[in-house]
């Protein structure tokens, strides 16, 4: 199937835009998983990505997610609500030293309670902290419905705007092969 596709790229250049929104909900902490675990990322990017299109890695092999995720330059921050892992966000240290979010994203069970506001601060606030002169991200028309909303929500401004077409499989390919993601109008 054919899709027309936006995707927006987005900036923060000077912390003084950051605009954080923490919740104060006891039940969300948000760790750093600071040992390498590609079973952990590709856990992560199946399971909030396979809702929104996310395919390209998905035919990656061990040794490729080992190799992306056994990086200095690559942090991952996850989102644990009551224990159980709600989302994440990869942070990823670019040779200009700016940092770019690789990928943000909530648990299709999570969306909507105030937990991507909290994780997407956290992020920032995390790039900030390790020294960026730039925060950057981008993100399309096929990703979450308030991704956009929540980057703009948080300082980020969008600099560059691309349109193009292509091809997609009739519906996302779910967080396992078999595995039909809900719609977001009440199906669970």
């Amino acid at each position: 199937m054919l899709l027309d596709v936006t995707t927006w790229y987005l900036e923060m250049r000077d912390r003084s835009e950051f605009r954080p929104k923490y919740s104060d909900d006891p039940s969300l902490t948000v760790l750093q998983a600071e040992v390498p675990c590609p079973e952990l990322n590709r856990f992560l990017y199946t399971s909030v990505g396979g809702h929104w299109y996310w395919c390209d890695r998905i035919p990656w092999t061990y040794k490729q997610w080992w190799a992306y995720v056994n990086r200095l330059d690559l942090q991952t921050w996850v989102a644990y609500y009551a224990g159980t892992p709600a989302g994440y966000i990869e942070l990823e240290t670019q040779p200009d030293e700016s940092v770019k979010i690789a990928y943000f994203g909530l648990i299709h069970q999570f969306i909507g309670q105030g937990i991507g506001g909290h994780l997407l601060s956290t992020g920032i606030q995390q790039a900030w902290d390790i020294g960026a002169n730039r925060v950057w991200v981008h993100t399309c028309s096929l990703d979450g419905p308030t991704a956009l909303k929540n980057y703009q929500a948080r300082g980020l401004k969008v600099y560059r705007e691309e349109h193009y077409s292509r091809d997609f499989p009739e519906t996302p390919p779910g967080p396992w092969p078999g595995a039909h993601p809900p719609s977001f109008y009440g199906d669970q």
